[in-house]
């Protein structure tokens, strides 16, 4: 008889997440990460949980809107358990709008996210002038303001499920043999792993790097200039980022891209220029070769499953991942979207 049910292998967001989900019904799990929580891209800056546009409805984007939707409830919850706060706000978004073109087209948007939202938060225009103090300026003079993008503190995020995990009773170690049902949640590097497995590629990493400011405007919107994300924290930082590097030698090394970053970022909001830079972060995100989380049963490996490719959207999908993840594992119940499985990174 083995001591746990599951095993999940790696302790980023996919991995607590998924835990936390099969402990919630009453599985008996052990969490496993030689490098411990947080220890690669779920430990970075930024934590923008935000939507795709409201256009060209799919399975991925009404995944998505369900994780944020479940999102509120779901981090109470944890910090309910465990007692450590995440950092978890639904704070919203603004977003230039460049010029008339763009105008019509956000309010086209508008008009789809009033069904598509199922009238559970906004996307509208709105005056520069309506948007408070901290706002970009706009060359239209008009803004896109959502109501669904949250913020995160990626490595409060991370605290708060390893408190909340340990309090009921969950296993986080850096090394354990395989009990159970087994979950690989092990980022790009596992990406890798998968690639030489199966002689196909599946995935890989993308570096990103990051900048944090001591300034206050915890309950102001984020910010989306030109791909740029601006998002002030809860704690009175404000987090700016992030590169997207296919190509890279040192994977947690930071470089004068964070100067760009931290110029463009300066150049939206000139309040920023000259706020005190209390750090910078660099890490591989792993991106499945769909450009969709990869969640699954392992071919032809019975009783391993994979939960992979969070990319820059792990933790807003992180709440539905852990239900669904837990449903197929526990249940053997498969409501994962056709575009999330390894058909659809073999080109299926």
């Amino acid at each position: 008889m083995t001591s746990v049910d599951v095993t999940v292998r790696g302790a980023g967001i996919f991995g607590l997440s998924i835990a936390w989900a099969c402990s919630l019904r009453g599985a008996r799990v052990r969490v496993v990460d030689p490098f411990g929580p947080g220890a690669g891209a779920s430990g970075g800056l930024v934590g923008a949980l935000a939507p795709h546009v409201p256009e060209n409805w799919n399975p991925k984007k009404a995944f998505q809107l369900e994780s944020l939707l479940m999102a509120e409830t779901f981090w109470a919850e944890v910090e309910e358990v465990g007692g450590v706060s995440s950092g978890y706000g639904r704070t919203g978004r603004l977003q230039p709008v460049a010029n008339e073109a763009g105008l019509d087209l956000a309010r086209a948007r508008g008009d789809g996210a009033k069904g598509l939202w199922q009238g559970r938060a906004v996307w509208e225009v709105i005056r520069v002038e309506e948007a408070g103090s901290f706002a970009p300026a706009s060359p239209s003079g008009w803004l896109i303001r959502d109501t669904l993008t949250a913020r995160m503190s990626p490595r409060r995020a991370g605290g708060a499920l390893v408190a909340a995990l340990r309090a009921r009773g969950v296993e986080i170690v850096q090394d354990a043999a395989d009990e159970g049902q087994v979950v690989w949640a092990t980022g790009w590097q596992g990406l890798l792993e998968l690639n030489a497995a199966m002689g196909r590629k599946v995935g890989d990493g993308v570096k990103g790097q990051s900048v944090a400011l001591r300034y206050d405007a915890r309950d102001a919107p984020q910010v989306f200039v030109d791909g740029l994300h601006i998002i002030p924290h809860a704690d009175g930082t404000v987090a700016i980022g992030s590169t997207s590097e296919r190509e890279f030698d040192d994977p947690a090394s930071v470089d004068a891209q964070c100067d760009t970053l931290l110029e463009r970022a300066c150049a939206a909001m000139p309040d920023l220029r000259g706020a005190e830079e209390i750090g910078r972060w660099a890490g591989v995100r792993p991106r499945a070769r769909s450009r969709a989380p990869l969640l699954g049963a392992w071919p032809d490996r019975k009783g391993h499953f994979v939960a992979n490719g969070g990319f820059k959207i792990g933790f807003g999908m992180a709440p539905k991942v852990g239900q669904v993840m837990a449903d197929l594992v526990l249940e053997g119940r498969d409501e994962i979207p056709d575009g999330f499985g390894f058909a659809a990174c073999f080109g299926k």
